[in-house]
């Protein structure tokens, strides 16, 4: 029924509850006490007060056995004494108990208004009290008022035994509403961590229906969304790996193939120089392959290696339109630069030749003769533009959201040759959001395509490794 989690929840509140309740009982049970010993004390006093103003309009014979005859048939003990403390009456048998108040009481020390003698209800017999009495401001007597405490404390005892009670059906209370709170709280964690661990067995796809807008429905929306985002991954991943299974095996039947052919006996040398150079070919496209593989892994571990330092856009503009320009020369295509001078740019310059290599390239293979690809840099008060636009044939609308994605190609019949890996706008993005910068890409079919990165512009800083 518990497990770890709400048992520990459990005993946790059950301390911190119990323990304020019996701080607030104890404080309550001793404050109470108190005020009600005060109260019985305080009625003692008054009660010989009043007897007082009655002895101060009457002092005489008559009066004194009446107040004696009145309390003698209640539950105190009243003792009346002239000014040198001589007994004049008194209602009950005087116990030792009173003769020592008597006995150790300064008859000239005690104000008008009375005195408690003696309140100390859980050490002594009785509690005492002295009102003078007063007749012209000449002092005539003392009234002594006692109670035995044996009431006090019965009237203690039953206010413990109700405390007593009323902390037991507390506890209980406190028992039940802690076992129904730890259930309303670990039993969601409970379920969670079944989804858990139905992932953890490959499950990706869990859903968790708590409809709660607090942390734990925080929580159940979040592994919703993990469970979604492992399945998709868990899809994406697999799909990944057919893919780069398939990258990998073509190449590798061309050269085992050719391989095997050009080591036949009676095949001339033309043909074997042929069938060489169709294995170097595919070994050089294998190597590109495994090289873009190898830069992806380390970007997603975080371990690809950006040195940023202040270029200046147009001498990178032309440093990479000279390594692009023969091959737009054979396929008959002009590249030309717009740059607005003076730009500069706080990037890795090595990096981002690489990210305009691979977009060019691209522009290149999907370009047709007579066709013109323009590299343009323009900057205003906070961001530096660069954009690629050529006039090839054009992206459909439905694959514009996944050309960044790995090995994705809008034309799957496409070959190798002309569609190239499917790894190269992936590496560019990536480089592009490690400089802070944004890629995105415009393109409709017939239309030509628009690459367009956005970068913030940064002041001339220390130049330092950032991985």
């Amino acid at each position: 029924m518990f497990n770890k989690l709400a048992l520990k929840i459990g005993l946790l509140f059950f301390v911190f509850i119990v323990s304020i309740e019996v701080f607030l009982f104890a404080t309550l049970y001793v404050t109470y006490v108190n005020e009600r010993v005060d109260e019985v004390v305080s009625n003692l006093l008054a009660r010989g007060n009043t007897h007082s103003e009655v002895l101060e309009d009457s002092f005489d014979a008559s009066t004194l056995s009446h107040v004696a005859m009145m309390e003698s048939a209640s539950d105190f003990v009243v003792i009346i004494t002239d000014a040198a403390g001589n007994e004049l009456t008194h209602s009950d048998t005087i116990e030792p108990e009173m003769l020592d108040v008597l006995q150790h009481t300064d008859y000239d020390d005690i104000p008008r208004s009375g005195e408690i003698l003696e309140e100390r209800w859980n050490e002594k017999r009785f509690i005492a009290t002295d009102s003078p009495i007063t007749i012209g401001e000449e002092h005539m007597g003392h009234v002594f008022m006692f109670a035995e405490s044996n009431q006090i404390k019965q009237m203690v005892d039953r206010l413990r035994n109700q405390f007593l009670i009323s902390g037991l059906i507390t506890l209980v209370l406190t028992i039940i509403t802690i076992f129904f709170l730890t259930r309303f709280i670990t039993l969601p964690l409970i379920h969670m961590k079944r989804a858990t661990e139905q992932m953890s067995t490959g499950t990706s796809e869990v859903s968790l229906n708590i409809e709660r807008k607090d942390e734990l429905g925080g929580l159940a929306n979040a592994i919703n969304r993990l469970s979604t985002d492992l399945d998709r991954l868990k899809h994406e991943r697999n799909d990944f790996l057919a893919s780069i299974s398939h990258e990998l095996r073509t190449p590798l039947t061309y050269i085992k193939g050719y391989a095997d052919i050009a080591s036949r006996p009676g095949i001339s040398e033309q043909q074997q120089k042929e069938y060489l150079a169709i294995i170097q070919e595919e070994t050089i496209h294998l190597t590109k392959l495994i090289g873009q593989l190898f830069e992806l892994a380390q970007l997603d571990h975080n371990q690809f290696s950006i040195r940023k330092e202040q270029v200046p856009l147009d001498s990178l503009f032309q440093s990479v339109i000279g390594l692009v320009r023969p091959a737009f020369n054979d396929k008959q295509i002009a590249i030309s630069v717009r740059c607005e001078p003076n730009i500069t740019a706080y990037i890795d310059p090595e990096r981002f030749q690489q990210v305009l290599l691979n977009i060019l390239d691209n522009a290149r293979k999907h370009s047709k003769q007579h066709t013109a690809v323009i590299l343009q840099g323009q900057q205003d008060e906070e961001t530096i533009t660069i954009r690629i636009t050529d006039q090839g044939e054009g992206i459909p609308q439905e694959d514009l959201p996944f050309v960044f994605e790995r090995l994705y190609r809008v034309d799957k019949s496409r070959s190798r040759q002309s569609g190239g890996s499917g790894l190269g706008l992936a590496i560019a993005k990536e480089i592009v959001e490690s400089h802070g910068g944004r890629i995105a890409i415009e393109s409709a079919p017939g239309a030509g395509t628009t690459v367009t990165i956005t970068l913030k512009r940064r002041e001339a800083r220390a130049q330092n490794p950032v991985s």
